[in-house]
């Protein structure tokens, strides 16, 4: 009954497939685990390359196993040989080889390329640094001149460009290097809103508004964040349109888990709540 509709026989349209390269999180609230449900929240079937497997909790990260670099590169050709991918996103990298391998592999694509959604995960919720001076650089130098779109928080716009400005500053910035840039989050305003802000190469940066969420069960909100805007991007959705979804469904996430009691520190966004 492959394609088929078991209640009304109808043919059922193949989703989009969508690819995380990410780190494991053993606590769920991050990285594949983040990725993978979020596809599926939006209809979008998820493919995953493991690039790093983390003991962590929402204390904290205890330890942390780089997968080596011919494995990783292996998955991400079993996966691009056999599945035609809508849309990809980088999350927890690990290591400049890993940064420098995967710019390679993506650059010898010089055809079909499908967006390409880059989460410069530099530090974790924890607080915990999952990527030091040198994967920072290789990010600069090697795969964000190949991104579709960059996401990263203020602390990591700032790491990235090396200046201490406001995000839209830091936005403009990042897009000398040719992507566009959505940076994320910021302080609550007393409006009780927050604002992104996307910048577009050439063109001025564009304030995208939501409610912000005063919570401290936000432990893997970039990787929900960037994987909703890599599944809307995969769904077909412009830039623009994808960014405001993806905030929308971030925010609905932060709101459901706000009053959750899991863990013993920062606890996990939902990754629960039906689909978009």
């Amino acid at each position: 009954m492959s394609g088929l509709s078991r209640g009304t026989g109808a043919l059922s349209a193949s989703p989009p497939v969508a690819l995380t390269i990410a780190g494991s999180d053993s606590g769920g609230a991050a990285g594949i685990a983040a990725d993978l449900t979020t596809f599926a929240a939006h209809g979008v079937h998820g493919a995953c390359v493991v690039t790093a497997v983390t003991a962590q909790d929402t204390t904290g990260v205890r330890d942390v196993h780089a997968v080596p670099t011919a494995n990783v590169e292996a998955q991400l050709a079993a996966v691009l040989d056999d599945l035609t991918v809508a849309a990809v996103k980088t999350g927890m990298l690990g290591t400049a080889q890993a940064v420098v391998s995967l710019s390679e592999a993506w650059g010898a694509r010089s055809r079909s390329r499908p967006p390409l959604v880059v989460d410069p995960v530099l530090v974790a919720t924890s607080g915990a640094v999952l990527g030091g001076e040198e994967v920072r650089r290789a990010y600069v130098e090697h795969l964000l001149p190949l991104a579709t779109v960059v996401t990263p928080n203020r602390d990591e716009a700032r790491a990235l460009t090396g200046h201490d400005g406001r995000p839209e500053e830091l936005a403009a910035l990042l897009t000398e290097l040719g992507p566009a840039v959505v940076v994320t989050g910021g302080d609550p305003e007393a409006s009780g809103l927050c604002t992104d802000w996307l910048a577009i190469p050439g063109g001025d940066p564009v304030p995208l508004t939501h409610p912000a969420v005063v919570t401290r069960n936000d432990h893997g909100t970039g990787c929900t964040y960037s994987a909703a805007l890599a599944a809307q991007l995969a769904r077909g959705a412009d830039l623009t349109a994808a960014a405001r979804a993806a905030a929308a469904y971030t925010t609905r996430q932060l709101t459901l888990s706000q009053t959750w009691t899991l863990g013993r520190g920062r606890g996990p966004i939902a990754h629960t709540g039906g689909t978009v």
